[in-house]
Formats: C-alpha cells, sequence, structure tokens
C-alpha cells in the first residue's frame, strides 16, 4: 500500500497512562511524548508508534531504507532512489515497532509537504512487506500524518492513492476527487476529511535537512 505525491479517543494524556511501549522507545534513543500515541480508534496499538523523524533522528537511516526498499526494489517505480526535490521540504513520519524480533525498527513511512499555503499532501506511504497484513500500521501512518499537517494550518489535505487503496481510504474518511495516471498506474486524487483527524497538539519544528 502506498500513494505518491504529485508531488476518536487519545491515548497518553500523562506518561503514566502511555502503553508500555514508551520506556523501550526511549531505549533506543527515539523523542517521544504523549503526542506519538494520538492514534486513529482502529489504529490503537502498544505494538506501534508513530513519529515525526527530524534530523538528527535515529529513525532516519531506517526511513529511508524502508523507502528504498520499497519504492525502488520492490515496485521498480524508481531505479537507485525515490528522493526527489520535495524531500527537502517534507517532513517524514516513521512507524517502529514495539515488539518481536523488529523491535526499535522502522516498518512503515510517510512523508507530508505543505505544497502552497495550508494545502498539504501526504506521499511515500508503505509498509514494510512483514507487516502488511497489519492494517492498523497504514491507518497509523495517515492519522499521524492528517493530524500534524492539520495542527499546523492545513485548511486541505490531499493524496493521490493507487486505485487499489481507494475503498481502503474510503473507509478512512477520504473522499475521491478525480481519477489520473501516475507512471502508467491508475491512481485517485483524494482528500481527506479534516473534521474526522482533529488537529495533534504538537508545534510545527522549524526546517532541517534531511
Amino acid at each position: 500500500m502506498y500513494f505518491l505525491d504529485p508531488t476518536s479517543p487519545e491515548l497518553g494524556q500523562s506518561r503514566t497512562s502511555l502503553p508500555n511501549s514508551f520506556v523501550p522507545s526511549v531505549r533506543w534513543g527515539i523523542g517521544i511524548d504523549a503526542e506519538d500515541f494520538r492514534l486513529s480508534p482502529t489504529a490503537s496499538s502498544d505494538r506501534f508508534s508513530f513519529h515525526l523523524a527530524q534530523p538528527p533522528s535515529p529513525l532516519l537511516a531506517g526511513y529511508w531504507d524502508l523507502r528504498r526498499r520499497i519504492f525502488c526494489e520492490e515496485q521498480g517505480l524508481f531505479k537507485d532512489s525515490d528522493r526527489d526535490e520535495q524531500d527537502a521540504i517534507a517532513y517524514p513520519i516513521a512507524a517502529v515497532a514495539h515488539t518481536g524480533d523488529a523491535a526499535g525498527q522502522v516498518v512503515g513511512v510517510v512523508r507530508i509537504l505543505e505544497s502552497s499555503p495550508r494545502v498539504w499532501y501526504g506521499g511515500r506511504l508503505g509498509v514494510d512487506a512483514a507487516f502488511r497484513r497489519q492494517n492498523q500500521i497504514g491507518k497509523g501512518l495517515i492519522w499521524k500524518a492528517v493530524t500534524t499537517a492539520n495542527a499546523w494550518g492545513c485548511d486541505r489535505f490531499l493524496a493521490t492513492v493507487q486505485i487499489q487503496n481507494v475503498r481502503f481510504f474510503q473507509r478512512l474518511h477520504w473522499q475521491s476527487l478525480d481519477e489520473l495516471e501516475i507512471r502508467g498506474l491508475a491512481h485517485h486524487l483524494m482528500e481527506a476529511d479534516l473534521n474526522y483527524y482533529q488537529p495533534a497538539r504538537m508545534l510545527r519544528p522549524r526546517r532541517q535537512a534531511a
């Protein structure tokens, strides 16, 4: 599951109410606050958490590696790298596993960017192949992406979604606006319902080079 750019209940009101994953995340050197656990009702889990991966985050290496594996090696949409000029203004988001052999590893990715004032796009959404049966990762990434942008000044949040994933997004309160073709694949331009994705409480960080 992924989309390309053309480019609910709250968990963790205090440290004592955070999921068990809070402690190992600190051990891995990942900066966490309660906002990282604001997930959609259908994505809530103590097995995964979702984080902005701003430099010098230790998550960035895993973020770039998973993007390359999904979009270059697996999907063949790019040859050697899927990075582009939009990464200079995008904010990376990573899903981190908290259990099993993959504990501490990046298992999902997405980026968000403000393409024009108050208009945001999500893109490069992908989940590690070993975790795709667990829909909560994709849902959690989408929730984190839209609620974050909504907190930073967002009137519209858009994404181009591969046709096989359109119904999945519709169930998550997105609507299709148009049909289009990107790199030879059928997509829908879709928009999130910002009334459903209430703003997160985190401040927008100063942009740093990724």
